[in-house]
């Protein structure tokens, strides 16, 4: 007996230090993985793939975490999306409080820079606070926000990012931008441009069609899409004010 009782408190012993380490998010939270694992993503605050050219404070990890909700609703729009061979792929979820500071602290350091110019082609920095392209608070820090796009999943995707190489602006067509991974939806993601608002006339049928799909998808679901930025979408009511937490690993 003595034996038996001994075991267990060995194990529990070995296990509870990686029990505390496992990460802990805010009541609400949750890793879109653990919802629906088929759901791609492509965090690009977590790298530096996007307009300030490199990490952003508190992408600590290339995660998509949202508020429950909107993870359930994501999968439903994902469950539809596969019948046609597609598939979401996450391109920002929750934003940390902090990040947005460090796009306000970047946007006003007077640098232009070659990463900025593929972004913003037409613009300078402290335009793009008027213009309604970066705010200092943002929805994604509430976790009802997101950014996406679609995936053909017939398609051949495997064309990788190189951050040596010298790609045309966000506007440019698809063979000439940044390869993305997904659908041509007309412009790059987080194209500062009239291109990119949702229902621009400069864009293709075909691109135009793209577009249309997404936002079928996730207005069905009761998202929202923001009309200067065709990736992205909000769900109103699950909002309960901005939070600051890092973004770490999922433990699975």
């Amino acid at each position: 007996m003595m034996r038996v009782v001994g075991a267990a408190v060995l194990l529990a012993l070995m296990l509870s230090p990686v029990s505390a380490q496992l990460p802990k998010l805010p009541g609400g939270f949750v890793y879109l993985r653990d919802i629906d694992p088929s759901i791609m993503q492509d965090i690009r605050y977590a790298g530096s793939n996007n307009f300030v050219g490199r990490r952003l404070a508190g992408y600590d990890a290339p995660e998509c975490v949202v508020k429950q909700q909107v993870a359930t609703a994501l999968a439903k729009v994902q469950a539809e999306l596969k019948e046609k061979k597609l598939s979401l792929k996450m391109l920002d979820c929750y934003r940390p409080a902090r990040a947005s500071r460090d796009m306000v602290a970047w946007a006003n350091d007077g640098k232009e820079t070659p990463e900025q110019k593929r972004y913003n082609p037409k613009l300078n920095k402290r335009d793009l606070f008027k213009l309604g392209y970066i705010a200092a608070y943002s929805g994604h820090s509430t976790g009802a926000a997101v950014d996406l796009t679609v995936v053909d999943l017939s398609a051949d995707n495997s064309a990788a990012f190189d951050p040596k190489a010298d790609y045309a602006d966000c506007t440019a067509p698809a063979a000439k931008r940044a390869p993305e991974g997904s659908v041509d939806m007309g412009t790059g993601y987080d194209c500062s441009d009239n291109k990119a608002h949702t229902a621009s006339p400069a864009i293709t049928a075909e691109q135009r069609k793209w577009r249309q799909t997404l936002i079928a998808a996730m207005s069905k679901q009761g998202f929202a899409n923001y009309a200067k930025e065709w990736w992205h979408f909000s769900m109103n009511g699950v909002a309960s004010g901005a939070f600051d937490f890092p973004i770490t690993r999922a433990s699975k």
